[in-house]
Parts: structure tokens; sequence; C-alpha cells
């Protein structure tokens, strides 16, 4: 690896800004948990709280074009790729001003407009999409390259093993950025895969991995901007493997009896935000003035996202039937339909 990215440690406004990014996704998750706690939220939601790093690090790499695949765990991919917070928060929220008017809620959010395809509710099911994507790229010329980002738990799947041989046998301008947070729901990765580094697993396809400290911004940055000039300039894919670690359970569901809270709390003193925030201030980058307005400046930005999801509009029951890819099947006039839009 080469010098880092010089930018985050030598430009203020850039630093601040990928701090304020960081701080909109752990204030938005935030938010948004405590609105499931208030009964305001239905289903269910998987926080990726203490992942911060990994989504700012390396949408900053993208250009605009660039598509991402998303998770279940996807709110920090939406937010890091530019997505509006107040459509976002209306979309969680079931309203008809959301981005997918309020069908996708947390799993499935997609924000088209700024190269997100779309998180996804099936573990690995954002990775063919990824290599699809990168297909088109390549078929087009258009230069664009797509990012899949996925967890630990998804290199165990199927889909992900015919992603990557297919992205690797054609050299498609894919990369996969595992976000391994060390458990899949409540597998340990370290008893899930006899391997050290889940990125050994890249030489089995032909390709370049690398494993970094996800809670590190400038090396997440700086791995993921050398496989995505790597895959723009026609190398082909690429592997990095992120080393992180959520602080909530898996969902909303999970009591966390797999873990300890001892491994919790040391995991929360590698807090990835605490950590450059420390850094730009301690090299004298910027004032503790500075990082307090960016943090303030992120929950101004997000109790307003809370204000307009909370105005939203309910969606019409009538309307449902909208939007998919086959509405003839359905009769109109089926009087069960009618029945089930009153």
């Amino acid at each position: 690896m080469t010098a880092p990215a010089p930018d985050l440690l030598t430009d203020p406004d850039e630093a601040l800004a990928a701090l304020a990014t960081m701080w909109r996704i752990r204030l938005f998750e935030e938010a948004v948990e405590d609105l499931y706690g208030r009964g305001m939220m239905h289903g269910t939601m998987h926080l990726s709280i203490g992942e911060e790093a990994i989504p700012t690090a390396t949408c900053r790499n993208l250009e605009d074009g660039d598509q991402i695949t998303s998770t279940h765990r996807g709110h920090g991919h939406c937010i890091a790729r530019g997505a509006d917070l107040g459509r976002m928060m209306a979309e969680l929220l079931a309203k008809d001003n959301g981005y997918c008017r309020g069908r996708g809620g947390s799993m499935h959010i997609a924000d088209v407009a700024t190269g997100n395809l779309g998180a996804n509710g099936i573990v690995a099911g954002g990775v063919p999409i990824a290599a699809g994507a990168g297909l088109t790229n390549q078929l087009t010329g258009n230069g664009k390259v797509a990012v899949c980002f996925h967890g630990d738990g998804a290199v165990g799947e199927g889909a992900w093993h015919e992603a990557l041989t297919l992205a690797s046998m054609w050299d498609l301008p894919v990369v996969f950025v595992c976000e391994n947070n060390q458990y899949g729901m409540s597998m340990s990765s370290k008893l899930a895969f006899k391997v050290e580094n889940l990125s050994d697993k890249a030489a089995g396809y032909g390709i370049p991995g690398v494993t970094v400290d996800g809670n590190d911004l400038v090396a997440v940055q700086q791995a993921t901007a050398e496989a995505i000039d790597r895959a723009r300039s026609g190398g082909g894919p690429s592997f990095v493997e992120a080393l992180t670690y959520r602080w909530r359970g898996h969902s909303k569901s999970d009591k966390n009896r797999y873990r300890s809270k001892e491994e919790i709390a040391e995991w929360k003193e590698k807090d990835p935000i605490a950590a450059f925030a420390f850094r730009i201030l301690e090299q004298g980058l910027v004032t503790q003035e500075q990082l307090d307005g960016a943090q303030t400046e992120a929950r101004t930005a997000i109790r307003e996202a809370v204000v307009f999801g909370t105005k939203g509009e309910d969606p019409d029951p009538a309307a449902m039937l909208d939007a998919v890819y086959a509405p003839s099947a359905v009769d109109a006039t089926d009087t069960r339909l009618q029945e089930a839009t009153r």
C-alpha cells in the first residue's frame, strides 16, 4: 500500500466532511432505533453503529455514475452515497414520500439517482447484482465502477462464489467490500471460515485481496481507492476485507447472548468516529470547535429528517399494485382485492 490518502490528513474541509458523514450515519441510526422503540417504526432493522468508517471512506472514492449494491444493514451505504436523509426517514416510516413510497423499508432502500442499486434483505443478494452492473459498465464502455458492500456471512453463500467467479473470468470493474463485523447473525466468522483472513479467499479467484482495519477511515479509503482505480483502468475486480464490529445485535430481536459485554466494550473503545476525530485534532488539522460544529450540523440534519419523515403521508392501499411487474395478473375487479384495499 502507498502513502495514506492525503486529503483526509491535510485538507481540513475534506476531513470535516468525512467526519460529518460518519456522524450522520450514526445519528440517523440512533434516531431510527429510538423511533422503533416508541412503536413508530414497524418490521425490523439492522443497525451498523460502529461500522461508519467503511461506507464513508469507500464512497468518497466514487464518481458520479458509479454504482453500489447494499445489504440489509445498509443505512450507512445509502447516506455515504449522498441520499436525502428526509426521504430515507420517510421510507423507514412507511410514508408515500419515501424513496420506495414506503414499500421497501429499512432493508430495501434504493436510490438509483445516486447510483445506489438497492439494499437487499437476502444475504449476498446484492453480490450478483453488482457483477451484473459491472458487466453493463464493461459492455457499454462507460468507465464506471460497481462497488458491492456485503458482510462476512455472505462469503459462505453460493451467490458470492458465483459472482466472484464471473467477475474474475471477465475482468469486470467491480470491487467487493466485505464489512467483516465478526458475526454472521450469531455465528463467529472465526468459526465459520478456516482462513486467517477472508481476503485470503481472493487468491482462489485470481484477484487481489487485502485486509484492513475497518475502523480506520484513512486505511479504508486508501485500500478501496486502489481497488476502484484498478477496476476503472480495466484491471478487473478486487476484494477488500474491512475488519469492524457492530455494537448492536444482528437485528432488533437479537438478545446478544452469543457475545460478552466485555467484548462489546472492547470494540467500543475502537470507535471509528472518535479515533478519526482525535487523529485530526491531535495533528492540528482542525479545532475542537470545528469538531463540535460538525456533530451539531449532523444532529440538526437528522432532526429535520425525522420531522420530514413523520409528516409524510401514508400510502394509499388502493395503489399497492402499482409499480409491480405483472399487475394484470390480478383482476382489479376481484372482490378479494377490493376487500384487501379497504
